[in-house]
């Protein structure tokens, strides 16, 4: 019988879902959402195609330890929804800061989702930070809007490279102040 690791961190509580730490039985979700390459090419680091083995090493890298990146699942199964309706992340950098990052089903999209997920993650603020930085890519306003929403200000104009677009795209970058 095969252990699975349990994980040190906070399940924060949203009213049409839960955000909890990932584990190995969202590999198969998670697998079909990222391997579509609508979601791939509005992350900078999922890639597309979905090679073998990628969902399950972003799973183990989520469990570890040492981690410098928390993620959280969006699981509605208590309200009678999916396990798995998305995923959100904190990146943690220096001096108490964060950069959040984050994806929906595309099944999800436009359903305020996101929206609910960031605002109750920095509401949370789980690593006690004291700014969340976030970045998005320019052709994706409707997660600048995620981001005004949960009360992030614009800070400017930059690019990140998209695994999925083998490419540099430009970017909106915002900030919050805990």
């Amino acid at each position: 019988m095969k252990q699975e690791a349990i994980i040190a961190q906070a399940v924060i509580d949203t009213p049409r879902f839960v955000l909890r730490p990932v584990r190995g039985s969202d590999a198969g979700l998670m697998k079909m959402y990222t391997s579509d390459k609508r979601v791939a090419e509005m992350t900078t680091t999922i890639p597309h195609p979905l090679p073998p083995g990628a969902t399950e090493m972003f799973i183990a890298g989520a469990q570890a330890g040492d981690r410098s990146e928390h993620v959280w699942v969006m699981d509605a199964s208590n309200a009678g929804g999916s396990e798995l309706l998305g995923v959100i992340s904190l990146r943690q950098m220096d001096r108490g800061q964060s950069e959040i990052g984050y994806w929906i089903a595309p099944g999800m999209w436009n359903t305020g989702l996101a929206s609910e997920a960031v605002k109750a993650l920095v509401e949370g603020n789980p690593l006690e930070n004291s700014t969340i930085f976030g970045s998005v890519f320019q052709d994706n306003p409707a997660s600048a809007r995620v981001l005004t929403n949960a009360g992030f200000d614009y800070l400017g104009d930059a690019e990140a490279f998209s695994v999925a677009r083998n490419a540099k795209v430009a970017t909106w970058t915002y900030l919050k102040r805990l």
